[in-house]
């Protein structure tokens, strides 16, 4: 296998932060050696999510077993995924903003044996879907777990809970407005004060 070095469009500072996650896990389990450092490790995994080589392929320019590969991987994504905020926590900071934005995307995946719940009809093609939560200027406030790509929209929103938690908030806000309504002079004037109502004027 012909090994070739590769370039990521990612910052230094993603690689930093990985790497200090990383050391802080080896540190909590009393880890002393490892085939890849934790630099080098935070590399592996990065290389895998944001370019999707195969496990056998970067195995081999990392120098490790493809076995190895997968665990470094795995448990530097259990890692991250452990930093994410949790759907709660992502409806407070919604309740926030002006308005939230819920979308549905497909994340292509290969075709395996039972690949019919997979098929997005939609998109045309095999996938995961998940939902994301974004605030109005598009940046990212969580993002679901993963469900079959044939699942529609609508019915994934509805079973992460997403609607559900997003509807107390949605409600608050819109009371928050109708007080605000009330309590605001109305533009028309009663024939109380000896003047007629601009409505009455018209035609």
């Amino acid at each position: 296998m012909l090994v070739c070095p590769c370039g990521l469009d990612l910052s230094s500072s993603h690689l930093r932060f990985l790497t200090a996650r990383i050391r802080e896990r080896r540190r909590a389990i009393g880890s002393r050696w490892r085939r890849l450092t934790a630099g080098r490790q935070a590399l592996l995994t990065l290389a895998h999510l944001r370019n999707g080589h195969p496990y056998a392929q970067l195995a081999a320019g990392f120098g490790i077993g493809t076995a190895t590969a997968y665990r470094y991987i795995a448990e530097a994504v259990d890692l991250l995924a452990a930093l994410a905020p949790t759907l709660q926590q992502a409806v407070r900071e919604a309740s926030r903003k002006a308005f939230v934005l819920l979308d549905g995307t497909l994340l292509p995946t290969d075709r395996i044996a039972a690949d019919r719940p997979f098929y997005s009809g939609r998109h045309k093609k095999h996938g995961m879907n998940v939902q994301i939560l974004a605030d109005p200027a598009g940046r990212l406030l969580w993002a679901s777990p993963a469900l079959a790509g044939a699942i529609h929209d609508i019915r994934a929103a509805r079973k992460h809970g997403i609607l559900d938690a997003l509807a107390p908030q949605a409600s608050r806000a819109g009371r928050t407005r109708a007080t605000r309504a009330q309590d605001q002079p109305s533009a028309c004037r009663s024939e109380a004060d000896g003047r007629t109502s601009p409505k009455a004027n018209r035609p």
